[in-house]
């Protein structure tokens, strides 16, 4: 007897995008109705690293990771696959994330902006690649299914009110700046040889946010993860050295804190750093930097979608073939759906109604766990590459590559910045 064919509307709950959507807004529900209205957190510490949590928050702490399991098991099931093998491995994971975040709380590592992504990555690559993973762990390495839904709950954190207090300077230089950086970035890798879906990967890092954006461009452009993991490998070793020296810099050459600032925010490739370089420079250069990064990521989506439409309409576009807007529908990335929504929704519908207060509030809750889902995804991109593999693809190329491209987005971005927040045709915004 013929088996039925999949109804198109089973990848509602059968497909990994979809689900990250799907437990991202029930996260979302969860902390805007109250229903979820405090997480445990680690303080800083010095010396001593049990200085950072309280005795009396330890049973939250386990109790967070007993709720993480539970809600991400949801997707587990549905997707029919082994949820023992997956409860099994999965404390390991958070374990991981743990100890990341706790290093990340050290006063003088996090004043240096060495963020918890850089600490799971590295836990994750020691023992993926030195120590080797144990077997029984590999069924809870979800890397996309926690970090899409990590990026939905950032979409709830882009708020249109936030960015407009950037003026439309700081929009205009994040759509300038990642307009010309990605091109260039493009241009440059098909020159080298690099195949379209990783030249899109690599430019949309190197333009955008970094992870994020190429996370979302790996999607749209159905790319290799390992091509996805290699980009975000470059994005977090480049972000190190640039967080401490754009700062120096900025500071030698004597260049204004809102120049400065914008400079940092269209540079450097993940927020944390943005708003860490920022803070090594002044109050008001982290503020402006914190501004531009988050125009910046507005852009995540639009150009998750144009890759969509670029790569259906003329990458995979047989002759004659007319596609269909359904088409361009399955290749979007749904989890970009979901951030858009979050941030949509947050914006338009729970700011008017509840107060900036209390989307604060409920901010600060979906951004913990924002956090638990990133670090718990890099401790998985860690786990799951192989540093010789990374080497072999592209023969160095890539790297060269990205790092041309971050040279001419530097220069770039820097003059742009002199005209749009030096005074010289403009008043700043801030």
């Amino acid at each position: 007897m013929d088996e039925k064919p999949p109804s198109p509307w089973s990848s509602l709950w059968r497909k990994e995008d979809w689900w990250a959507v799907w437990l991202g807004f029930l996260v979302l529900a969860l902390a805007a109705t109250r229903t979820v209205a405090w997480l445990p957190k680690m303080g800083k510490w010095t010396m001593d690293p049990n200085v950072s949590i309280k005795f009396g928050d330890i049973p939250y702490f386990i109790l967070l990771g007993f709720s993480l399991i539970v809600l991400t098991s949801i997707a587990i099931i549905a997707m029919k696959e082994k949820i023992r093998s997956y409860c099994l491995g999965f404390p390991i994971i958070y374990i991981l994330a743990f100890i990341s975040i706790l290093i990340s709380n050290q006063k003088t590592i996090n004043e240096w902006g060495l963020e918890y992504v850089i600490w799971a990555l590295i836990f994750g690559l020691v023992i993926g690649n030195i120590i080797g993973m144990p077997k029984w762990v590999k069924p809870a390495v979800k890397t996309e299914l926690f970090i899409k839904i990590g990026l939905v709950l950032l979409g709830a954190e882009i708020l249109f009110n936030t960015i407009l207090s950037a003026g439309s300077l700081g929009m205009i230089q994040a759509i300038v700046v990642v307009f010309l950086v990605f091109y260039f970035c493009y241009f440059l890798a098909i020159k080298a040889g690099l195949g379209k879906s990783f030249a899109s990967i690599l430019s949309a890092g190197v333009s955008i946010c970094g992870v994020s954006a190429a996370i979302a461009a790996g999607g749209a452009v159905k790319g290799d993860p390992k091509e996805v993991s290699y980009a975000i490998s470059l994005v977090l070793l480049v972000a190190m050295p640039m967080l401490i020296l754009m700062p120096m810099i900025a500071r030698a050459v004597g260049i204004p804190d809102a120049v400065a600032g914008a400079w940092i925010g269209g540079t450097i490739d993940t927020t944390p750093a943005v708003v860490a370089a920022g803070a090594l420079y002044s109050d008001k250069a982290m503020q402006v930097a914190s501004l531009i990064k988050m125009s910046q990521n507005v852009l995540i989506g639009i150009t998750a979608f144009l890759l969509a439409l670029y790569w259906v309409l003329k990458v995979e576009r047989k002759p004659q073939e007319r596609p269909s807007p359904v088409e361009i529908w399955y290749r979007f990335p749904k989890f970009v759906f979901g951030f858009i929504i979050a941030s949509m929704v947050f914006s338009l519908l729970l700011i008017p109604t509840m107060g900036d207060n209390s989307v604060s509030a409920i901010l600060n809750v979906t951004r913990g766990i924002r956090g638990w889902f990133f670090a718990m995804a890099f401790v998985c991109i860690g786990l799951d590459t192989k540093i010789i593999e990374l080497v072999k693809i592209g023969r160095g190329k890539p790297l060269i590559v990205f790092l041309v491209a971050q040279i001419f987005n530097i220069f770039l971005t820097l003059l742009l910045a002199y005209a749009l927040f030096g005074g010289i045709f403009f008043s700043p915004p801030l």
